[in-house]
């Protein structure tokens, strides 16, 4: 792959708008617009239940963002973040048949982002949240979720979160050893890290056993720094019971697991300090926090987010059959249990046949939005 041919397959967008109906003659032009239109406009006015079933809502979701975290690219905006956006939308289609409309908003205000997706959100059957940069996303998220009776998720949380819980499941099955049990450090205390936190800790991991480290060290509640009803000051509540505040060399000393989430390049010497038969998800995108040969070297288990790698933790594993599941069910938002569903069944997918190198399926696996999206609707 050269530089040529990416802006070769990106010319002209890379996807376009096609009509499910035909327009050959007199006829149906008028079922399709006036004036049978009129008759389905006034039976939704009567029952706005109707909406889903007669327009495309029931199967359309738009992917938002306002440019300001663009996978490790940083505020670049709404323009340049549009690539990433359309790319979201064709992932949804292939893998989920979920129809996707790209959305990228020239405002990072809080305020305006909030009003301006919830006027749009009557032409949508959810709200995939994108790229929007920590903490101004924890606050957008929970208040669209409120505010809206239709599912919003934002992927750069809670699929990664999912993906990294299925793959921590069977990297302990693979090992023989109990989530519990596990000590486990989380590189990275932004929107990705907390969720993942969040998730794990939901899923089994004895939370009095996890450290976070962000930029200035580790996650403890005496941390001056550390606003008592911030996402991370609740988390530090939790964590880290051990008052480690030594950064993140001193966090990886006879830990179990390392899950990358910062971007930040993490010392041999570090990950060479931490317990036999380790594990490292090293999953910054497109430089991963440690190279998986340095993890090899030291873990029994390493996993990373590209795919010239084995065992790529993709939030393409999760989010398409997380939608198509919610909007099948018609369920008004995504909740724990759905996403903890999620979870069990992407590592249920290569349970019975787990390596080192695979601990979660492919993501061109065609099995798994179709199971994904079961075992969320049967949650929802």
């Amino acid at each position: 792959m050269n530089d040529q041919e990416v802006f070769d397959l990106h010319r002209g967008g890379k996807m376009a708008m096609n009509a499910t109906v035909g327009l050959a003659n007199r006829d149906d032009l008028s079922l399709a617009y006036t004036p049978g239109v009129a008759v389905v406009c006034e039976a939704i006015a009567a029952d706005p239940e109707l909406t889903r079933e007669y327009t495309w809502t029931g199967n359309t979701v738009a992917v938002v963002s306002d440019g300001s975290a663009v996978l490790g690219l940083g505020n670049i905006g709404p323009r340049a973040a549009m690539p990433v956006m359309e790319g979201k939308a064709i992932l949804f289609k292939q893998f989920g048949g979920v129809d996707a409309v790209p959305i990228c908003l020239d405002t990072q205000d809080t305020e305006q982002i909030i009003e301006t997706v919830t006027a749009l959100a009557p032409s949508f059957g959810g709200i995939n949240l994108e790229d929007i940069s920590a903490p101004r996303c924890f606050e957008i998220e929970r208040r669209l979720d409120d505010a809206l009776p239709i599912p919003v998720f934002h992927d750069d949380q809670h699929g990664t979160a999912i993906v990294v819980l299925a793959a921590l499941r069977n990297a302990a099955r693979l090992l023989t050893r109990d989530l519990g049990d596990l000590r486990v450090v989380v590189s990275g205390a932004g929107a990705a890290g907390i969720a993942v936190t969040k998730m794990l800790i939901a899923g089994g991991v004895d939370p009095a056993r996890v450290i976070i480290c962000d930029s200035k060290g580790t996650l403890y509640s005496e941390r001056a720094d550390l606003g008592g009803d911030s996402e991370k000051g609740r988390l530090a509540r939790l964590t880290n019971l051990s008052r480690l505040s030594n950064g993140i060399e001193g966090a990886l000393i006879g830990a179990d697991v390392l899950i990358g989430v910062s971007g930040g390049q993490i010392a041999e010497s570090s990950v060479a300090a931490m317990a036999a038969d380790g594990i490292i998800f090293a999953l910054a995108n497109p430089t991963p926090e440690v190279h998986p040969e340095i993890a090899g070297r030291h873990a029994a288990i390493v996993a990373t987010g590209r795919s010239d790698f084995p065992n790529q933790i993709n939030n393409v594993l999760a989010f398409p059959g997380i939608f198509r599941g919610a909007l099948d069910a018609r369920a008004r938002s995504i909740t724990e249990r759905m996403k903890l569903a999620a979870a069990d069944a992407i590592a249920g997918l290569v349970a019975d046949d787990l390596l080192p190198d695979r601990i979660v399926p492919s993501p061109l696996d065609p099995r798994v939005a179709a199971a994904v999206s079961a075992a969320v609707a049967h949650a929802a």
